[in-house]
Formats: structure tokens, C-alpha cells, sequence
């Protein structure tokens, strides 16, 4: 297998006010250690993470140019003197983090999505030493080396998180399984959801779709709550027992404690009247959060937990254990995401997050192409 080149080429903003301006440019990526996968990118799904970060509602880049994208599916092209878990050739993926210290009682407790030194999988910076150095990772010109991501042409990560992908899950509906479909997995299982739970799938969207897919998989009675009638239709192919329109008047009444979890996967809960959900819980409920808007949530009265000890909660990815589960299961069961796949490019991208950001998609996007525009694929 060739080996992956110095520098990586990928579609990059140089900032926040043009977050939709994306230039065709080359990068230096980490320094290549013994725990390391070198891939060779063949498609990339759009994550929501993707436009807060490049409209700067997360916060100022760490870094610019950027590349973003951590919905990456490729090929193996190398991998490091301790890697166990690939092989050259393997088809794998990557999510929204590609390293943690792996020592701490976190990482020790399959807990590695809260280490506190873990890398993004992009806007990150490195540190040496697999990042249990507090020297900087520099670049040959001295300059600190950020995680870069993956609308580009390769990916270099740990092999704790480059992940393999079953054969029947085709590339381009594994990409948003990597951080969508790890996001609203890993919290349904936490939970133990399962044949006997009653679930709500709160927001039906990029990643509400995936949870209305595993809850019924897990074997809950699913229901879809939604301000958006006409995706009724949908929900209900996609697994949901009922559909419940949150805009109608007083829809909360006949659901009071029902639910013994309720998975948000709304981006605008800022906007929610956040006691009328929490009373369709069932005592001690749980209202989980892990769509993440750029604006702060509602005030609410401690009250609001007293009727039926209900809890806020909320939660960032998933595990390794998990994602391998995850991916077992959408093959065993035939789970398919709906997905519109972009030629990847200038325009390709820029067109990609411009519909992610006014929700114009069905319901994930993966960028595809990726062979054509950076000449590679040729192994």
C-alpha cells in the first residue's frame, strides 16, 4: 500500500464571517507514532458540529485555515508498530475524537469520550508523546500542529478510534453514523433502553432520525415528538410507533409520565418551554440532551424536577464499545439512514453546510467524490 503524502490536501475556510467560502488547500498533519492509522478518505459526512464551528457559534477557531468534518469513512494505507485492531487495506471510519490519554480512570472505564486531554477531530491542538506530553506538536517550521479534519484527501488518528466497518454498510451511510449515529446511540443504551421502555425522539433531524433507527432497533415503544407535522410520514417508516405535532395546543396533557427517557435532538432548545416536556416524564424520567445550539438553555425553576423527579441531562459521543454495537447492529438489523450525498469541491461544500445550516436536508449529507478531486484511490 502507497503511503500517505507529508501533507494532506482538503477544503478549508479561512474564517468565521465567510463560513461558507471554501478553499482547496494542503496541511501538515500529526507526526505519524507507533499507535497511529494512516486512511485514505473516501467520503465525509456533514455534521452539524461542522457549521457551529465554521460560523464560530461554538466559539473563535483555534486555528485558520480549518478543515473540518469527523464523519470520515476510508481505507487503511498504514499503520503504526503497536496498531492491533486494522490492517492495511481494512475500510474504516472516524468519528469526532481521535485521541485520549488512554491512562486515566476515564479511558480506564470505557469513559474515553470524557478524557480531559482527548483531541477533536478537528480545531484541536496536538501534544507530543501521543498527547502524554505537555510539549506542543510542532510543525518543521515551528509551528503548533492543530487536528485538521475530514472534507480532505486523508485522515491520520489512534487506532483506539478508527473503527471498521461492516461490509454491508455502504460508505456513505457509515459517514454519519460516526458522530450522529454514535451520539444518540450511546445515551438510549446508557439508559438502558429496550423491549418495555417508552421513548421520545425529540427533534427530527439529522439526529433524531437516528434515534428514532436505534430506539426501535434497542426494541422500545418509539414515540417522535416534532413541531414539523409533515415529517409524520417519515417518522414512522423510520421506526416510530406514534407522532405527536408539539405544536398543537396542549399536546403535553395526555403523555403525563409516560416517558422514561426523552432523547433531544432539537438545535433550538433555547426556544423550548422546557417544563412542558419535562412533565410528559414518568417519575425520575430523564430528559437527555445532545442536540448542542449555539444558545444558552431556558431559564427553569427547580419546580419544574419536583413533580415527577425528573432529570436534565445530557451527554458528548459515544465510546469505542459502543460504536462497535452500534455498527453490529445497523448491519445485523439492515438499518438504513436517509442520506443526500455532494460531490465533494469548492462549491460541493460549500452547498453542503449552507443546507445543514437552515436544517434544507433529509437527513444527513455525505460528501462523496473524494478519489476524483484529490487523485487518489489508485491502490
Amino acid at each position: 500500500m502507497p503511503a500517505a503524502p507529508e501533507q494532506f490536501e482538503g477544503f478549508m475556510i479561512n474564517d468565521t464571517k465567510n463560513w461558507s467560502t471554501f478553499k482547496k488547500g494542503k496541511f501538515t498533519p500529526k507526526h505519524f507514532e507507533e499507535h497511529d492509522v494512516d486512511i485514505e478518505s473516501e467520503c465525509c459526512g456533514v455534521c452539524g458540529s461542522d457549521v457551529h464551528t465554521i460560523t464560530g457559534g461554538w466559539g473563535e477557531l483555534a486555528t485558520t485555515p480549518l478543515c473540518v468534518g469527523h464523519e470520515i469513512i476510508g481505507k487503511v494505507l498504514r499503520v503504526g508498530s503497536k496498531v492491533t485492531t486494522v490492517k492495511p487495506g481494512d475500510r474504516v471510519g472516524v468519528g469526532a475524537q481521535v485521541q485520549a490519554c488512554m491512562k486515566c480512570k476515564l479511558c480506564k472505564s470505557d469513559n474515553e469520550n470524557y478524557c480531559p486531554h482527548m483531541v477533536d477531530t478537528y480545531n484541536a491542538p496536538y501534544n507530543e508523546d501521543e498527547g502524554h506530553s505537555d510539549k506542543p506538536m510542532k510543525d518543521k517550521n515551528g509551528n503548533q500542529i492543530f487536528s485538521q479534519g475530514g472534507y480532505s484527501s486523508h485522515y491520520r488518528a489512534h487506532e483506539y478510534f478508527v473503527f471498521p466497518i461492516p461490509d454491508s454498510i455502504p460508505s456513505h451511510e457509515a459517514a454519519p453514523m460516526m458522530c450522529a449515529g454514535l451520539t444518540t446511540f450511546s445515551p438510549l443504551v446508557r439508559a438502558g433502553v429496550g423491549p418495555g421502555s417508552k421513548v421520545a425522539i425529540l427533534g427530527i433531524g439529522g439526529l433524531g432520525h437516528f434515534g428514532l433507527l436505534w430506539a426501535k432497533a434497542l426494541g422500545a415503544e418509539v414515540w417522535a415528538l416534532s413541531h414539523t407535522p409533515n415529517k409524520k410520514e417519515e417518522a414512522l417508516k423510520l421506526g416510530a410507533d406514534h407522532f405527536v405535532s408539539t405544536g398543537d395546543k396542549n399536546w403535553a396533557e395526555p403523555l403525563a409520565f409516560t416517558f422514561s427517557f426523552i432523547l433531544n435532538c432539537a438545535d433550538m432548545t433555547n426556544e423550548f418551554d422546557l417544563p412542558t416536556y419535562m412533565s410528559t416524564l414518568d417519575i425520575k424520567g430523564e430528559f437527555h440532551n445532545v442536540g448542542l445550539p449555539d444558545q444558552p438553555l431556558p431559564q427553569i425553576k427547580s419546580q419544574a424536577f419536583a413533580s415527577n423527579a425528573a432529570k436534565l441531562t445530557g451527554s458528548h459521543i459515544g465510546n469505542r464499545p459502543e460504536m462497535l454495537s452500534m455498527l453490529k447492529l445497523a448491519s445485523e438489523k439492515g438499518l438504513k439512514p436517509m442520506i443526500e450525498t455532494i460531490d465533494i469541491s469548492e462549491e460541493g461544500c460549500k452547498k453542503a453546510v449552507e443546507k445543514v445550516k437552515v436544517n434544507d436536508v433529509r437527513y444527513r449529507v455525505t460528501l462523496i467524490g473524494f478519489h476524483e478531486v484529490f487523485g487518489t484511490g489508485k491502490s
